[in-house]
Parts: C-alpha cells; sequence; structure tokens
C-alpha cells in the first residue's frame, strides 16, 4: 500500500504540485528519498525520524521508499519534511489516509516535533486554493496562509498537535490573516534644504515610475532625496501588495504575516553580486531587483557597482521580469521595480570645485563615469545634477513642501494614469509601449516640431525618444491635461542629458 500526501515545488513565484509517496515494504531496513531531491530534501530523513521519536514512535524495520512524483521535477528546500512525515504516518496507520486527501502541507520539521517556518507559504497557500484543497502549515505562518483567500488552512506548532486534530481529540483553530502595515516611517522631504529642481525630479519619476540618476559631490543630498521616495509614492492596491508579499514570501523575509501597502524600497551594498542584484545562487532566489517589484531599487554610488552587475539590469528595466536559466531549470521573477541612482560626478567627487578638485580632473570624471554602460544610461529616463547645498540654504527655516504634499499630487497623476489602464494595459507612463504613446502622448505641433529638432542636436536614439515622451506624459498628468504641450516636451528634454563627462 502506498500513503500520498501533496505539496508544491517552488519556481520563481509558480508552484507546481507534488505527490510524496511512501511506501513500506519488505527487505532490509532502509529510509530511502527518491525524486531528484536536494541536500534538503535528503536529510528530511533524520529530521523526520527525529521527530516521530520525539512523539514515542519509531519507525518499523522495514524499507521505507519515499519518491516525490515527477520525478524529473528538481526537488529544493525543508517545506517537504512535514508531508513527508504525514504520508508515513498515514502508510503506518496513525492518520487516515482519506483524511489526507484534500490538502496541501509545507512545513519544515525541528527534532523535537516542531513545525518550523519555511519559504514559500503564501505561493502554497495560493496554490492549494487553484487546487480546491485545504493547507497545513506552521503555525507561525498561518496569518500569512490565510490571505490566500477562502481556504481551510490548518496551522499546527508541532506534529502531535496536528495528529490530535486529525484524531478529532484537539482541533486547530482557523488562522487569522495578519495585519496590513500602511504608514511610511522614512525621512520627509521637507528636511532637503533647496534642492528644488532634484525635488522636482523626485516628484515626476515617482508620478510615472519613471528612473532616474542624480549627480552631485558628496553631502548634496541624494541619498536623502532617494530615501523620501517611499513617502511620496501611492500605496499599493490590494492586487500588487498580494503580489509583492508573494516574492517576499518566496525569499522569506514575509514576517508574522504581515503584509504591507507601503512599496518596497530595497538599497544593496555597491559590492553585491549578479546574483544578489538580479536573483540566482546554487537554490534559485529573487534577488534584489525582484524584491523592490513595483517599489524602488536605490544603486548608490552607481560606478562603484561591477559593471557586469550593472549591465544585468537591462533586460529587467525593458521587460520587468528577471528570467534565471539554469541546466535544470528556467525560472522567472517579476522585476517591474523603478531605478533611483545616485553619483558622484567624479572619483573624488568635487568635479568643478577648482579648490577641492583632485589633480587629474577633468581625466579622472571621463575615467569614472565611463564604469557605467551607454545602453544602461539610455534607459534612464531622468537626469539630473544636484548641487552643493548653500549656506544660507541651511541656516534659514525650510519652506520646502513636505511629503504629504508631493505624495497627493502624484497620487491625483496615477490616478489618472489607472484611468487610462484599461486601454493601455500599463500600469504607469514607465510602461507605455510605442503604440499607446502614439494613442495618448502625442505632443501639438508646437511639442512635435521642437521633439524633432531635440532628436537630431541631441542624437536621441529610439529608445531616449520614446523615454522622452513617456516623461511628457507624466508631466501633462501633473498638470491635470489632457494633451501633450510643447512645455512639457521642453522639460521632459532637459532631464535627457546625460551626467556630463569633461
Amino acid at each position: 500500500m502506498v500513503a500520498t500526501v501533496m505539496t508544491t515545488a517552488y519556481l520563481g513565484l509558480e508552484a507546481r504540485s507534488v505527490e510524496v509517496q511512501v511506501q513500506i515494504g519488505g527487505g532490509l531496513p532502509a529510509f530511502i528519498v527518491v525524486g531528484l531531491p536536494d541536500k534538503a530534501v535528503a536529510e528530511s530523513r533524520e529530521r523526520v525520524r527525529a521527530a516521530l521519536s520525539s512523539l514515542g514512535l519509531s519507525l518499523p524495520p522495514k524499507r521505507i521508499t519515499v519518491n516525490l512524483s515527477p520525478a524529473d521535477l528538481p526537488k529544493e528546500g525543508s517545506h517537504y519534511d512535514l508531508p513527508i512525515a504525514l504520508a508515513l504516518l498515514s502508510a503506518m496507520g496513525l492518520i487516515d489516509m482519506e483524511a489526507m486527501s484534500g490538502y496541501v502541507a509545507v512545513g519544515e520539521l525541528a527534532l523535537d516535533g516542531r513545525i518550523a517556518p519555511s519559504p514559500g507559504v503564501l505561493l502554497a497557500a495560493m496554490h492549494a486554493l487553484e487546487q480546491d484543497s485545504g493547507l497545513i502549515c506552521p503555525a507561525v505562518q498561518g496569518s500569512e496562509a490565510a490571505w490566500a483567500g477562502d481556504l481551510e488552512v490548518l496551522a499546527a506548532p508541532d506534529l502531535l498537535s496536528l495528529l490530535n486534530h486529525f484524531k478529532g481529540t484537539n482541533r486547530l483553530l482557523p488562522p487569522q490573516a495578519g495585519e496590513v502595515i500602511e504608514a511610511s516611517t522614512g525621512p520627509d522631504l521637507a528636511q532637503v534644504k533647496g534642492q528644488e529642481t532634484a525635488r522636482r525630479a523626485l516628484e515626476i519619476a515617482a508620478a510615472g515610475g519613471h528612473n532616474l540618476l542624480m549627480s552631485g559631490p558628496p553631502g548634496a543630498g541624494k541619498s536623502l532625496l532617494a530615501s523620501c521616495m517611499p513617502g511620496i509614492l501611492p500605496p499599493l492596491e490590494a492586487e500588487e501588495a498580494l503580489e509583492v508579499s508573494m516574492v517576499a514570501s518566496v525569499a522569506g523575509t514575509l514576517e508574522q504575516g504581515q503584509l504591507s501597502r507601503i512599496r518596497p524600497f530595497r538599497a544593496p551594498h555597491h559590492s553585491a553580486s549578479m546574483a544578489a542584484l538580479v536573483g540566482g545562487g546554487l537554490r534559485v532566489k529573487p534577488g534584489e531587483v525582484s524584491l523592490a517589484h513595483l517599489g524602488v531599487l536605490f544603486l548608490d554610488e552607481l560606478p562603484e557597482f561591477q559593471r557586469a552587475v550593472l549591465d544585468s539590469l537591462r533586460q529587467p528595466i525593458e521587460a520587468g521580469t528577471v528570467s534565471i536559466a539554469r541546466a535544470n531549470a528556467h525560472v522567472t521573477f517579476p522585476a517591474r521595480f523603478q531605478l533611483v541612482a545616485a553619483m558622484n560626478p567624479c572619483k573624488c567627487g568635487y568635479l568643478g570645485d577648482p579648490a577641492r578638485a583632485c589633480s587629474r580632473a577633468p581625466r579622472c570624471a571621463a575615467d569614472y563615469q565611463a564604469k557605467i554602460s551607454g545602453p544602461l544610461l539610455d534607459r534612464i529616463d531622468l537626469h539630473v545634477d544636484v548641487e552643493p547645498v548653500l549656506a544660507s540654504d541651511l541656516v534659514r527655516p525650510s519652506q520646502a513642501e513636505n511629503s504629504q504634499t508631493v505624495r497627493a499630487r502624484v497620487i491625483a497623476a496615477r490616478a489618472r494614469q489607472q484611468t487610462r489602464r484599461k486601454q493601455t494595459g500599463a500600469r504607469t507612463n514607465a510602461e507605455l509601449n510605442t503604440e499607446m504613446l502614439e494613442r495618448i502622448a502625442t505632443p501639438d505641433k508646437a511639442g512635435q516640431a521642437l521633439l524633432a529638432q531635440a532628436a537630431d542636436a541631441m542624437r536621441l536614439t529610439a529608445r531616449s525618444y520614446m523615454r522622452v515622451l513617456r516623461v511628457a506624459r507624466t508631466l501633462a498628468d501633473l498638470a491635470g491635461q489632457e494633451g501633450v504641450n510643447r512645455i512639457h516636451i521642453a522639460e521632459a528634454l532637459s532631464y535627457r542629458q546625460q551626467v556630463p563627462v569633461a
């Protein structure tokens, strides 16, 4: 007789059904796991053995074979512990096999029988809902699984409580969905002194989801401006919050089942590897570009990143996804992020200041800025120079608008983009394709003449040309205007100037 329990395998944000089959047969005593398991799955034998021992149970002195079907699908992670243990208990006659047929089980087992958390529970819950099944998961992740919708969730703290539930002696209560985090706790734009041009560029970037590059000397406020971005972005919609949380669940960073309506803000160090930034590794995990999905990826000291690492961003910026190819799997993660980058104009940072610039200026600026490839710079919509803050700006009280005021304008601009979503299929203007731009962002005659003249003078590529139109469309949305005019084209072109190379 073969006992079976359903579980899942994760390939990116796709959950695939895996059937855990356990057979106890004759032969020399052995405990074998087959079905393309990785090291963590193969080690589940010892964890399952110890967990059953903590309940006063011992494995029968027979040949125990565990098959993870389909056998050609790679099995990774410790979440197979619980389904293997439940299938084994069913084969031993301690749990009714029929009772287990309507559940998907995930969870890691501790040696004392506790059910420990494992990544991907929200994804498993969504999969169980699609299969019209219930979910068995760790108790600490029950609030996470409850966000999946109308499905039965058995969130058990340990293996004993799960056994008692199926025997009917002590029923498990359904978990409640976790809290929703609404408010951002980042810096306020009112703290930024001066920098009107940079503040304007930040607002445009937030309103249209555009990529932004700030260049300026040390201490000018580039990092502070970037850290203010979450405070002016609109909250995530319910569907978006669930999408972001699924990525966090697979990465194992979703804490206490809390969903957040605050857009992600990721700021990796410039020593980050390619796998850390775009995803990958021995066990494929989402990288920073996916953890920043529908939010902001802030890269400070941009030229200090390895050039190959930066160039790996080019495809995700265009496609909104990142595909990681391996010999045994092809995994795709969402990566619709907004790039905000900051850099010094040269290695010493004081290019243009005759009193503080190094002796190699301006040659050092050319060498420093050449670390960033032209194709990557071409994908950045807004380029802005951040000038040093004057002493007079620091001394007098700030009269700048706060984040709440700017956020209201950003939300209004995004609302106009949402009204066009059925027509365009794009969440923001930064996602508009060429066909949609021709329909909703064609400028007036004066704007067309200016754009044609600038395209020749600035030698705009086709990509740059379209990005100018996207920014102009956002400027029109901020102004509450239906059409794109010459003034919008002119301002959009002013941000197309790349970081100057001396």
